[in-house]
């Protein structure tokens, strides 16, 4: 089939060294942003915190207007602190619980594939090619097992870490918005790429150890090897699952409960110190969005790779034994953290952003940018690591590939992510049309509001869908499933641009929080707001990448699920099929009602709490007394807590119970069915919720002569937008990003469970 031009060593060597070196990166980028002291003074160090006219001081526009004040810089401080040990206490609280899920279904793991052959110790026929003998069952459950953990332990870590990081930063980029927005802007985005590089590069390296260490014990059985890897994936997600829904419980309770009372009741501004559920509420940005983001992505990249390499090992990379070949999904991913490498420079150090308008178009930028530099990069991985012509499994036969067409695979995913980022942000940025007349609605309340949300987000799902099915086609008719892998992993190739624009929306979100508590001037206040408004657009553009990666990535772990199976094929005429699929359409709406259910009960709680509060702590509407924040910081974390493990149940019990009882073809029903409907309640509930929350921030800001019509802040017009964005909320930042990882997680499932199901499953059906 010819040689590749890298040889097995320079793989070897690329990836790890590529790995380090985002690492590296994202702790030049975590240096930068600790020069930025939390002390009074606010200079970069110990030594400049006098005022002298040649030092950072200079800069301080706020001098005049009292933002030096020693005071404001110790209650920044402070507030930061606050918000730290709010979300680190609930992270802890939640990992306990997730810990003992974590080696319950480790056990369960072993169990059911140690049973396949009845724990023997002995070697059996490989699935693929009878004449060879490969590595016992037992084998594979132990390093299932071992990579199940080692998945969920990398997940976890990455979104402890990331909520580390913008805790961090949240407080010195609002110190930093008094020397201007580009000062501001650059200390909230070099934060996100420090959980950016870390995350993506921490994944790639663990993988990659993880792959080496097997094959001291696999040797030539890369089949058994890469079939032990899935739980690498499975792990991520699980872990993902619980961060996703309990962060987004949590966030959302206190959310829900501060704008309710706050500013529909009291009239208060948002981010209010006098507003009881206001540290909650900002804790909540960081266990939801970037804890729960992170180990989401993470998911996605890790089932993707072990997608592709499941499917490789099959083909003719994994029959001769051509490592660089069968490494090829780690040498794009090793390519990708290079790529956003240099696109990070031109947002901290090429470009300096001067004015508020540029925020936006520098973080648009960035995807462009990745993208156009990754097409070259994945030509280049693509022409030295693959050979010009291999064959890839398909469904018992093999199929002929060129390299062209596989580089186009990958670059039909890349284009796709760019495309619906792009669409999302049409439809979630109060810049275009879609959100000005949602918030033109408000004029006549409430309800128009939420008619024409509901009717922008079913309209936001028709250009993503086109987009997924196009490079479904192109990638599945190029190069079989193996191709729709390598698409996957092309979308999520520059994930750590993608991280760490993410990240950047609840940081700047926080430095906005911040500077309200602290007491800090109009214009600062102004300047957050501005850095807060771009990163809403941009968190939307990111749900939109996670949730068009993960339809891409089910249906790569579905094809290598049908394959591990032995199913020949899915014949959608049998009636065991049909009640899979119907049943498998109705999950997202059965998960969704249930994460919705959970942020209304624990947002009832929260708005009777801060009710209480108002009512019967005297002084605090006029500021003379202190809230409890720490009675709402409990109910928010109870509630999550309580709330998430029913979800999480539904997810993780289906593929099981489907599969023992009903049979993989049910089961393959089941997963088509739950891909087919969930991507499109995602993608809508992620628009609508982001259209509602711009349109508010639209009339709040007051930029045009259109939306000072709608306005002031307190106008009838302006709560009918704030019910609306309350509405929203647990539709864009619980139910809409979980979905994704339901139809990944129940794929990545059936597809570690896929030998146990094909040997005992179906036991309805054989009674």
């Amino acid at each position: 089939m010819g040689a590749t031009i890298l040889p097995d060593l320079g793989a070897e060597i690329l990836i790890p060294l590529c790995a380090v070196i985002g690492i590296a990166f994202s702790l030049v980028q975590w240096m930068y942003v600790s020069q930025v002291k939390l002390s009074p003074g606010g200079g970069r160090d110990s030594n400049s915190g006098g005022a002298t006219k040649n030092g950072y001081n200079d800069y301080l526009i706020e001098d005049e207007e009292g933002g030096n004040d020693h005071n404001v810089v110790l209650r920044c401080a402070e507030i930061q602190t606050a918000i730290s040990e709010g979300a680190t206490s609930f992270l802890f609280t939640e990992y306990k619980y997730v810990g003992a899920f974590m080696v319950a279904f480790a056990i369960l793991i072993f169990l059911f594939l140690g049973s396949v052959e009845g724990f023997s110790t002995s070697g059996r026929a490989c699935t693929y090619d009878q004449t060879k003998i490969c590595k016992p069952a037992l084998a594979t459950a132990i390093f299932s097992t071992v990579s199940f953990l080692l998945g969920a332990i990398t997940s976890v870590v990455s979104g402890f870490l990331g909520m580390k990081i913008a805790t961090y930063a949240n407080a010195r980029t609002t110190l930093e918005a008094r020397k201007g927005v580009g000062k501001a802007f650059i200390t909230a985005f070099r934060s996100g790429a420090v959980m950016g590089f870390l995350l993506a590069s921490s994944g790639l390296l663990v993988l990659y150890i993880a792959i080496n260490l097997f094959k001291l014990y696999y040797g030539d059985d890369w089949g058994g090897l890469f079939e032990a890897i899935t739980g690498y994936g499975l792990g991520g997600s699980s872990m993902a699952l619980f961060g996703r829904v309990g962060g987004g419980i949590y966030t959302k309770a206190a959310d829900v409960g501060a704008d309710l009372v706050g500013k529909v009741e009291r009239n208060i501004p948002e981010d209010d110190p006098r507003n009881p559920a206001v540290i909650a509420d900002n804790v909540g940005d960081n266990v939801g969005d970037i804890a729960g983001m992170g180990s989401d992505l993470f998911g996605s990249y890790a089932e993707s790779s072990c997608a592709a390499l499941v499917v490789a090992s099959i083909s003719s990379f994994g029959i001769n034994h051509e490592l660089t070949a069968m490494l090829y999904p780690l040498i794009v991913s090793s390519i990708g953290i290079l790529v956003c490498l240099l696109t990070t420079l031109f947002a901290t150090d090429f470009f300096e952003i001067k004015a508020v308008k540029e925020i936006e178009p520098t973080l648009k930028r960035q995807l462009i940018i990745s993208t156009v530099l990754m097409t070259v990069g994945v030509a280049i991985a693509t022409w030295i690591s693959v050979p010009s012509s291999f064959t890839i499994f398909n469904f018992g036969t093999q199929k002929v590939v060129k390299n062209w067409q596989l580089f186009l695979c990958v670059g039909v995913g890349l284009w796709a992510g760019l495309i619906i980022g792009f669409v999302t942000e049409y439809y979630t940025s109060n810049a275009y049309s879609p959100v000005q007349d949602v918030a033109d609605s408000c004029r006549t309340g409430a309800a128009t509001n939420v008619i024409f949300g509901l009717a922008l987000g079913y309209k936001s799902v028709i250009i993503p869908i086109f987009a997924i099915a196009v490079s479904i086609f192109v990638s599945f008719s190029f190069a079989a499933m193996y191709g729709i892998a390598v698409a996957a992993l092309g979308m999520l190739s520059t994930i750590a641009t993608g991280l760490a624009i993410d990240a950047y929306g609840p940081i700047s979100d926080n430095a906005g929080g911040i500077a309200e508590m602290a007491g800090m001037s109009h214009r600062i206040r102004e300047r957050t707001d501005a850095l807060d408004a771009a990163g809403n657009t941009t968190a939307a553009i990111g749900k939109g990448f996670a949730i068009g990666s993960a339809a891409l990535v089910s249906l790569a772990l579905f094809g290598a699920f049908v394959s591990r199976a032995g199913i020949k094929t899915v014949d959608v005429l049998t009636p065991k099929v049909i009640i899979g699929l119907l049943v498998g359409a109705m999950l997202p709406y059965w998960f969704s009602a249930m994460t919705m259910k959970s942020v209304g009960s624990a947002a009832l709680k929260m708005v009777e709490e801060v009710r209480r509060q108002f009512n019967t702590i005297p002084g605090l509407m006029e500021g003379t007394a202190k809230p409890d924040y720490a009675t709402c910081v409990k109910i928010s974390t109870d509630a999550s807590i309580k709330e998430m493990i029913p979800p999480g149940a539904l997810v993780m019990l289906t593929p099981l119970i489907v599969g023992i009882f009903f049979g993989v073809e049910t089961l393959a029903g089941v997963l088509a069915g739950s891909l087919v409907s969930g991507v499109q309640i995602a993608i809508s509930a992620s628009n609508t919720g982001g259209a509602w929350d711009n349109a508010k921030k639209y009339i709040e800001a007051g930029a045009s002569e259109h939306a000072r019509t709608l306005g002031p802040k307190g106008s009838e017009c302006h709560k009918a937008a704030v019910i609306g964005d309350t509405i929203g909320d647990p539709l864009k930042d619980t139910s809409g990003p979980s979905l994704n990882i339901l139809i990944k997680l129940m794929a990545v499932e059936s597809l570690v469970f896929a030998p146990f199901f094909a040997t005992h499953g179906g036991l309805l059906f054989k009674i």
